[in-house]
């Protein structure tokens, strides 16, 4: 049986030396990542393959960029769309590829894009600009801040998280007309700043990280005849230390299900938390990543690679998870990159 072959792709900021996004053979028995090719793109902060794998989508700052995959991973641009707004910031595509969800940070807009069956993108099905909230108690206007999109498990529902209102706004989606509709809100601590929503893998729980708390909230998810429902079951700290000077910045859930794992900018490192079986978190261990804002990070199929993305000190780095250990051991030399922003982890057909 042929060894199965998986690719990286990284995204990265283009205002210095990078040109676009950069592919990378992995060796999933040394966990390293080799440099085989760069995409050149304005900018391309977040990235996402669709599930037939044979299409990579990325943000750009002209709006939405298709791109196709070979047989070995290289990327040729197909297209490219504007979005009716500011640049986004996180891709999200549902499992027949139909359609593309775009976060917007800097407008606070929720776009809905069509996909054509060649992979090329069709444009704008719809799209929803959040609104600011009045003033708070402290005189400070609630801006709109889109920084994550999410589809439920049963993909009938989007979860925008809104980083600047607080919130979690939950879109029906309707597929045949193209639209999105608001069935509820989830309404997080004022100035908690939520960054990003996760589903435990039976689709039961949901996790959300606080960037400015350093916490993972815990909900029960299920459906009922009105829509999703999420209770607050709980909650968990991601530092060690509760004095800590972090930011969370970002969380992947591991493909067993039985760890989340946490960076934080600020302290510049990893959390690790193991899932329980009611959805329940337990701090494990904390460690150093050896670089600067671990802007995003990856588990890769051998479950016992972490890959760190350190967008300020210009590198990715990988490192050994040891469970029985309670930590992260270095592996590999730094693979140099200029301001890496998002990871894709792809198995080649």
């Amino acid at each position: 049986m042929a060894q199965e072959r998986y690719v990286a792709y990284v995204g990265t900021y283009t205002h210095e030396n990078s040109v676009g996004i950069h592919v990378y053979d992995i060796d999933m028995e040394k966990g390293a990542l080799k440099e085989r090719s760069v995409a050149p793109i304005n900018n391309p902060s977040n990235l996402a393959v669709a599930h037939s794998g044979k299409f990579l989508y990325s943000i750009a700052d002209e709006g939405i960029a298709s791109f196709t995959i070979d047989e070995n991973g290289d990327l040729t641009k197909i297209n490219q769309v504007w979005i009716g707004g500011m640049r986004g910031c996180y891709v999200e595509i549902d499992s027949q590829d139909r359609y593309l969800f775009l976060a917007g940070f800097h407008d606070g807009k929720v776009t809905m894009m069509r996909l054509n069956k060649d992979g090329s993108i069709a444009g704008i099905a719809d799209g929803v600009f959040h609104q600011g909230i009045g003033k708070s108690s402290v005189e400070k206007r609630l801006e709109p801040r889109v920084s994550c999109v999410k589809l439920t498990p049963d993909e009938k529902y989007l979860c925008a998280v809104d980083w600047g209102l607080n919130q979690i706004k939950i879109y029906e989606v309707d597929y045949e007309a193209g639209k999105l509709k608001l069935n509820d809100i989830i309404r997080c601590g004022f100035n908690t700043a939520p960054r990003t929503i996760a589903f435990s893998n039976d689709g039961a729980y949901a996790y959300i990280l606080e960037e400015a708390t350093n916490e993972v909230e815990i909900y029960t998810h299920k459906l009922d005849e009105n829509g999703p429902v999420f209770d607050k079951i709980g909650s968990q700290s991601v530092l060690d230390k509760p004095d800590d000077i972090s930011s969370s910045s970002a969380m992947v859930i591991s493909k067993d299900g039985k760890y989340l794992y946490v960076s934080m900018d600020g302290s510049n490192r990893v959390s690790c938390l193991q899932i329980g079986k009611n959805g329940s978190l337990e701090l494990e261990g904390i460690s150093y990543v050896s670089g600067d804002y671990p802007k995003s990070i990856a588990i890769l199929p051998d479950e016992k690679t972490l890959v760190s993305l350190n967008h300020d000190s210009n590198e990715i780095r990988t490192f050994t998870v040891e469970h029985s250990k309670k930590t992260i051991l270095m592996k590999n030399a730094p693979v140099k990159v200029d301001k890496p922003n998002s990871i894709a982890i792809h198995k080649l057909i």
